[in-house]
């Protein structure tokens, strides 16, 4: 004789684990309903939160003092537009240059040659320790302490002097302070991605009979990325607002061709939001392909990829739809 069998509950993988009684015709109505925990304070901050972004934006929307039909008209004039591109090849070379004299420059600060070690070490210090602009404002006016540079046999003869006046102009008194300041710190941040590698990868790639440049560079460089892309594109995103300082030296850079139209016109919030709102675009796409980045380099180190933008905003969609579905029945 069979027994009767008992209400049957299915159990599915759902949001809030294994083992939780999904509701259906089967579920036994007896039990305890399941009722998701109310986040008050949750809901209450973002409420707050959202009251004062609204607040702030009408109040910067509204306000006549900024002159948005200054901006929109200024934002694309010519002027404005060279003095952008001029930023962004600064902000590029600036950064190309500085890895590549600062990459070396890791590299000797680990060496084990004292020598090569101590230099690495003394530059870093020195050109960490100055503030940009006095830098800038050193090779600007280095004329004065090497009135000529010449190229010869060292205390002998010359056979090739230049004028250090003729030789750095504004913009590239610019690009090789600005380079040296950053390699200082790129040669920091590749120290610190190396060292993050676990040292059982060289051994073992010792082990195998691999040399010393292709473990750098085969083994230890690709996984120093994952702690070297952020850092390198915080780095990239302060170059490029940190090039408005060379204005004091009157290369025409996006905010010294701002400033030489509100010198002329007056008009200087309205200018000066033309060049923030190109700095916030700018900063924008930096940061997006940032993102995409790192996301490349952190394959192998977690079981799934971060999700896009574009996979969050789908799941938030899918799952509106299933809530909306529900609720109709």
């Amino acid at each position: 004789m069979v027994p009767p069998s008992a209400p049957s509950t299915t159990l599915k993988a759902t949001g809030t684990g294994l083992g939780t009684p999904s509701p259906g015709p089967d579920t036994d109505p007896d039990l305890p309903r399941i009722v998701p925990r109310r986040r008050v304070g949750r809901l209450v901050t973002a409420v707050v939160a959202l009251l004062v972004f609204a607040l702030v934006v009408n109040s910067v929307v509204r306000n006549r003092a900024f002159q948005w039909d200054v901006v929109g008209q200024y934002f694309t004039t010519a002027a404005v537009l060279d003095g952008l591109l001029l930023t962004l090849w600064l902000t590029a070379v600036v950064m190309v240059l500085g890895f590549l004299l600062g990459t070396p420059l890791a590299v000797m600060r680990l060496s084990s040659n004292l020598v090569l070690s101590t230099l690495s070490w003394g530059f870093v210090w020195i050109f960490r320790s100055t503030p940009l602009l006095v830098q800038l404002l050193f090779w600007f006016n280095i004329g004065a302490l090497y009135p000529t540079l010449g190229l010869g046999i060292p205390f002998g003869p010359e056979f090739l002097t230049v004028k250090t006046v003729n030789l750095l102009g504004p913009t590239l008194t610019a690009v090789i302070g600005l380079t040296l300041h950053e390699a200082a710190y790129a040669a920091e941040v590749v120290r610190g991605g190396i060292l993050s590698v676990d040292a059982g990868q060289t051994e073992a790639a010792q082990a195998l009979g691999i040399g010393r440049r292709r473990t750098l560079l085969r083994i230890v460089v690709p996984q120093a990325m994952r702690s070297i892309v952020p850092t390198a594109g915080n780095m990239l995103i302060g170059t490029l607002k940190g090039t408005s300082i060379v204005s004091v030296l009157a290369v025409h850079d996006l905010l010294y061709s701002v400033q030489l139209v509100y010198n002329q016109t007056y008009q200087v919030i309205p200018l000066l939001m033309v060049a923030t709102v190109w700095y916030v675009a700018v900063t924008t796409v930096l940061s997006t392909a940032q993102f995409y980045v790192e996301r490349h380099y952190a394959r192998g180190s977690a079981r799934a990829l971060p999700p896009t933008p574009l996979q969050r905003l789908r799941v938030r969609l899918t799952a509106l739809r299933r809530v909306r579905g529900r609720t109709r029945y």
